[in-house]
């Protein structure tokens, strides 16, 4: 496979109708969230850095819990602050939702990510009372298959209730091929220990979550990781990759039954 042929195997914009204009719509909505939605803490600290930052909306009355989301965007693009509407599902439904940040390659690499998103659990679980309820899509995705890995196992991880990679990267040598791995830098060595397809999983249940319509790399991935975890496996019909999430949106969508069953 030619680098082009790789680049464009996980492309997505270019494959879905107006997906350029995702961006600034995701953008648009979560600021009017985040405008109208009254209980909120936004840019918490959970360590030193500009990016180990986390917001967190809650709900009118006592939380059930809490729906943990981490954001995609390769690890090289994206912010908590692009998806708040999608915590309008979890509020719905009487749970919290905390959505971490962390720092972007190339100033971290993807296994230093790992180790981020695990002190933002940590610091969330410190301030918050009931179950966990963790998702994350595409990169995100990866790195919430990547908190149910034994390796990853911590004092928060007997809160996590059930965990939903939504679209996940849960193989990453394939992106060794790809531009994207100029700024990502991965090796084998780090492609192997940064794999949830690699790894063996907690005693969590897990669902992989993929659309229909996506790219068949990303399609792929979710097979291989549902495969190798002998975990749920769900492929939305007519979903491509970036309005799967839009389920998070809604307490009664199957995406959110799911993930709260």
């Amino acid at each position: 496979m030619t680098r082009e042929q790789a680049d464009d195997a996980y492309a997505n914009s270019k494959h879905i109708p107006n997906g350029e204009t995702y961006l600034a719509r995701w953008e648009a909505t979560a600021q009017v969230f985040r405008d109208h939605h009254r209980l909120k803490e936004l840019n918490v600290p959970y360590g030193p850095d500009a990016r180990q930052t986390y917001d967190i909306f809650h709900p009118e009355r006592l939380a059930k819990g809490t729906v943990v989301f981490l954001h995609g965007g390769y690890w090289m693009a994206g912010a908590p602050g692009m998806f708040s509407h999608l915590a309008t599902g979890a509020l719905g439904a009487g749970y919290a939702c905390a959505m971490p940040g962390y720092t972007l390659a190339p100033g971290a690499r993807i296994g230093d990510i790992v180790h981020e998103v695990a002190m933002a659990l940590e610091a969330i679980v410190r301030c918050t009372a009931g179950p966990i309820y963790l998702a994350g899509h595409s990169a995100g995705g990866h790195l919430a298959a990547r908190m149910a890995c034994v390796d990853m196992m911590a004092e928060w991880s007997v809160r996590l209730a059930r965990i939903v990679p939504i679209s996940p990267l849960s193989d990453l040598e394939p992106l060794r091929a790809t531009s994207m791995n100029d700024t990502l830098g991965i090796d084998a060595e780090e492609a192997r220990a940064e794999s949830p397809v690699h790894h063996v999983p907690q005693e969590v249940p897990v669902t992989v979550w993929v659309g229909g319509a996506e790219r068949p790399a990303f399609l792929q991935q979710a097979q291989a990781l549902a495969k190798a975890w002998g975990c749920g496996h769900v492929v939305e019909p007519a979903r491509h990759h970036f309005d799967v999430i839009e389920g998070l949106e809604r307490p009664d969508s199957a995406l959110m039954q799911t993930l709260l069953a």
